[in-house]
């Protein structure tokens, strides 16, 4: 049974910085492509960042030249370094795992919350 645990989020001031972690167990990670998601209250959730098994990342454009996201096979963990942080960043963030079959994996979210 492959499990995600995200940790990491918390509250933090605008212009702050958290980063997210995701530990995967069960599985086999340095497979699997990864993901960030997130949903803010009354929106759809949203692709944030992803990175391939050969780590390749793309990012939604809100998250440019803000966010990066990175993975450490040997420790079954993907990382979302999150710089400058904004009030519209706030939101349950989840990761997600997608196994060479196509099927996702999600983690339970962890909140983040920017505000003063």
């Amino acid at each position: 049974q492959v499990q995600l645990v995200e940790s990491g989020g918390g509250l933090v001031q605008p212009g702050g910085s958290l980063r997210l972690s995701c530990v995967i167990s069960g599985g086999f990670f340095a497979t699997y492509a990864m993901a960030w998601y997130r949903q803010a209250p009354e929106k759809p959730r949203e692709l944030v960042a992803s990175i391939s098994k050969y780590s390749m990342a793309t990012y939604v454009n809100s998250a440019k030249d803000r966010f990066i996201i990175s993975r450490e096979n040997a420790k079954n963990t993907v990382y979302l370094q999150m710089n400058t942080l904004r009030p519209d960043d706030t939101a349950v963030y989840y990761c997600t795992a997608v196994d060479a079959v196509g099927r996702t994996f999600w983690g339970q979210g962890t909140q983040v919350t920017v505000s003063s």
